[in-house]
């Protein structure tokens, strides 16, 4: 039996200011500098509400464009009902935020949503919450966004089947 396609993921953390834009905006430029051709819709939301229609955390900001990336275009915006069906894979930067997302999706959605690093590269760590700590906390999660991009965008081009067009169960 094969499970069906990733061809959309939320990045989700509390804000929607520093981790899931940066994650949005990692993800995207890792998926487009490959060569399968396949589109991901992608976007990040938060948990929370304060901070909707703010761009990104400047600090986000400025270690994403150290790296080629502008995220600078994002706004915040808080989760909304309809996207635990708009998703295939909704993932929580830390156990916190999954907790949450579990707690407001429909029972039949929470199977959708995951710890990032946990789903990405099988590290069970969150992605710490940078926004009380400096420029080095900001690179840190980059850095480790950046290895559970990769890490995800090679285990969603593993899960087509070139032939068969079917998913396979690695997912």
């Amino acid at each position: 039996m094969s499970i069906k396609p990733i061809n959309s993921i939320l990045f989700v953390c509390l804000g929607n200011i520093c981790r899931s834009p940066l994650a949005e905006g990692v993800f995207r430029a890792v998926w487009a500098g490959r060569t399968q051709g396949r589109e991901i819709v992608l976007d990040s939301a938060a948990t929370g509400g304060w901070e909707v229609g703010s761009a990104p955390d400047p600090r986000s900001v400025a270690v994403a464009g150290r790296h080629g990336i502008d995220i600078s275009g994002q706004r915040a915006r808080r989760i909304a009902p309809e996207d635990f069906s708009r998703f295939d894979l909704i993932l929580g930067m830390d156990r916190s935020n999954v907790r949450d997302l579990k707690a407001l999706a429909p029972q039949a959605a929470r199977d959708r949503i995951h710890l990032y690093l946990e789903f990405a590269t099988g590290s069970g760590r969150d992605v710490p919450d940078p926004y009380y700590d400096g420029p080095e906390e900001f690179a840190s999660v980059y850095r480790m966004i950046r290895e559970a991009s990769e890490a995800l965008a090679k285990r969603l081009e593993a899960s087509v089947s070139p032939t068969s067009g079917q998913a396979s169960s690695t997912i």
